[in-house]
């Protein structure tokens, strides 16, 4: 056999199961602990459309200032995202803090 042929035919091979591969993304929406009722419901349905796509949604409430101190009211925040998304998503990663933002990831149902 032709090994130039070989090497032809598995670099095609390797093409093709790219071509069927799906790439999932990690989409990121941040909020303040003082966001607004509206552009919550406005950012959730940002995330419904990302979870519908397939990709996974990291919800991050970003704290500035004092309001670090205040860590309740983002927890709140995601608490509402997550309860408003149960539906079509499961969480992945619980909330967690890190440096002076909170985010929670999740991603949908199968």
């Amino acid at each position: 056999m032709d090994y130039g042929k070989f090497k032809y035919q598995q670099s095609k091979k390797l093409q093709e199961a790219k071509k069927k591969q799906v790439q999932i993304q990690l989409k990121e929406i941040k909020l303040r602990p003082k966001t607004d009722e509206h552009d919550i419901q406005f950012k959730i349905k940002h995330a419904r459309r990302f979870l519908e796509e397939g990709n996974k949604a990291k919800i991050s409430v970003v704290f500035r200032g004092r309001e670090i101190t205040h860590t309740e009211l983002g927890q709140r925040s995601l608490d509402r995202f997550v309860a408003e998304l149960e539906d079509i998503a499961v969480i992945e990663v619980r909330p967690r803090m890190e440096g002076r933002s909170m985010y929670i990831i999740v991603s949908p149902k199968k």
